[in-house]
């Protein structure tokens, strides 16, 4: 596998010294409409994806794994564009940035501001540092509004030449992101994203940073979204080329399989009030359609040696189901990469130096997972991927993620549980940040089976596309498997009786403070009730 984090080296080389690139050439996109074309119009501003990048400031200290953070401008700037903000990223992690750069195209959408507000400077810290930042507001003309600021290592006010504001119907509501950096002051450095985001929200992220609590605004694309994204033929080339591999722990006796294949072999539909369940066919067709939740659930047939044949899957029937929607105004596209698992196991435990096994706790019937995929819609280019982790998840950029066989990412699916992470090692669900000592553990390793998401896959939903009809299974919006109910308390003292009193109290506290999903007492439901389908991941 390729890729990997770098670390500082015996030179004292910060990692935000090298600057990351993937580890294969971009893909060439077959041509037509506006997808990977270097700029997008959102309505009389064009705008174009900025990433060769000056060093304008940096701070040596503070901020992720107290190694500092750098502050960068374009340069240069595409000709006849101008700079609506600068960059900023944490040293912990290759440089791999970028931020906006507009061009006006209606001749009032851009202008200059009137002066500048300083937002705060360096002089006064005590923290090392590459000599001085100097952080500027800019102030907009009436009509208009600030979308970024401006770092310079001068105390001297900027000339009203070096930025550009924005007019107001151009411009979104905008909200903290990523921690960037932080000085033993206060003082707090955020990237910035658009409030409101999803598949249909036109906020457009400009890539530039924020001192505290952000008086700028994002971009807003007033053109369809769709211009921008990518035809049915460059959708394909994307999955191909960054679908990603999922390796299963090499003791994981839970492995996915197809939908299909689940239904073929035995899952039953019942119905609230059916005095019977039905089989289900292949492809769903018999599965209610729309909203019905509560009204009617899968679940495994009766039979013992059935129940265990399904709930161990079938990797070799194992699909990927693909949906790829607008994101950030149409400026990204997420590729959304589930997969199906027909069976959740029980949940495993680590109390100080013990591990515990649990018999039920955990497990439930229908378990689907998901790895995202946000795409530049300026490039083609794989910026993030997103690994989901039980009912939330993280943002990675490709730069801090592994690689196979070219630029598609590598997910490690825990043992049990399935959740995605971008590194094997062990995590603790729950315990460690309330700081009880115990917690649910999330075991991910490499050297088990494989599955390449890429080699077999389904375009289950283009939501640009009205030319993509989903499966019927689609729109069963019941459960994909029972609400079960047991005796909590039975089956902790079954394994806890004999922890020390004060270890059985804390895991137990644990317990009670996890959802029902990650407890397995709620029947989890399909893709299309998932959050994340019409909105943002985290």
């Amino acid at each position: 596998m390729d890729g990997g984090l770098p670390t500082v080296g015996g030179d004292g080389a910060l990692p935000i010294e090298t600057v990351f690139t993937l580890p294969s050439p971009l893909p060439s996109f077959p041509p037509g409409g506006g997808f990977a074309k270097g700029s997008i119009n959102l309505g009389g501003l064009e705008v174009r994806q900025c990433s060769s990048l000056t060093k304008v400031w940096a701070a040596l200290e503070g901020g992720p794994e107290n190694l500092g953070a750098t502050f960068f401008k374009p340069s240069p700037v595409p000709a006849g564009f101008s700079l609506l903000g600068c960059y900023a990223q944490p040293n912990n992690r290759p440089l791999f940035g970028w931020v906006l750069c507009g061009r006006d195209i209606d001749g009032g959408a851009l202008r200059k501001p009137t002066g500048y507000t300083l937002l705060w400077t360096s002089e006064s810290s005590k923290i090392r540092k590459h000599g001085d930042g100097y952080f500027w507001l800019p102030t907009a003309p009436e009509g208009y509004r600030a979308v970024g600021i401006l770092v310079t290592s001068s105390p001297a006010a900027p000339s009203p030449e070096e930025i550009r504001c924005v007019r107001s119907n151009l411009t979104d509501e905008c909200e903290n992101d990523e921690w960037v950096w932080g000085d033993q002051d206060g003082i707090q450095v955020y990237s910035l994203r658009p409030t409101v985001r999803g598949s249909g929200a036109a906020g457009v992220c400009v890539g530039t940073c924020m001192v505290g609590t952000p008086p700028l605004w994002c971009l807003k694309n007033t053109a369809p979204l769709s211009r921008s994204m990518p035809g049915m033929t460059q959708i394909e080339a994307l999955v191909r080329a960054y679908s990603p591999w999922i390796y299963f722990h090499p003791d994981e006796p839970y492995l996915p399989s197809s939908v299909g294949w689940f239904f073929d072999n035995g899952a039953l539909l019942y119905k609230k009030d059916a005095p019977t369940p039905a089989a289900v066919d292949s492809a769903g067709s018999n599965l209610p359609q729309g909203a019905n939740a509560g009204e009617c659930w899968l679940d495994l047939p009766a039979d013992e040696a059935a129940r265990n044949r399904l709930k161990t899957g079938d990797l070799q029937s194992s699909e990927a189901y693909v949906h790829v929607k607008p994101m950030l105004g149409g400026t990204f596209t997420d590729v959304v990469v589930w997969v199906f698992y027909p069976f959740n196991g029980p949940a495993r435990a680590k109390v100080e130096f013990l591990n515990i096994s649990f018999k039920r706790i955990g497990e439930h019937i229908g378990d689907w997972e998901h790895v995202t995929l946000r795409v530049s819609n300026f490039s083609g280019e794989l910026r993030r991927v997103f690994f989901a982790e039980h009912s939330s998840g993280e943002w990675k950029e490709a730069s801090e993620v592994e690689f196979q066989g070219g630029n598609k990412p590598v997910a490690y699916a825990a043992l049990h549980g399935h959740a995605a992470y971008p590194h094997p090692g062990l995590v603790l669900q729950g315990g460690a940040a309330a700081g009880l000592g115990v917690g649910i553990r999330d075991d991910t390793k490499g050297g088990g089976r494989s599955l390449d998401t890429g080699a077999k896959y389904r375009l289950v939903a283009v939501d640009h596309l009205g030319s993509v009809v989903g499966p019927p299974w689609l729109n069963f919006l019941g459960e994909w498997g029972p609400k079960v109910s047991y005796d909590f308390a039975e089956d902790v003292n079954k394994v806890t009786r004999l922890l020390p009193r004060k270890l059985r109290e804390r895991l137990e506290k644990l317990l009670k403070s996890l959802p029902p999903q990650v407890l397995g007492e709620e029947g989890p439901t399909g893709p299309k009730e998932k959050r994340n389908w019409a909105g943002d991941e985290g």
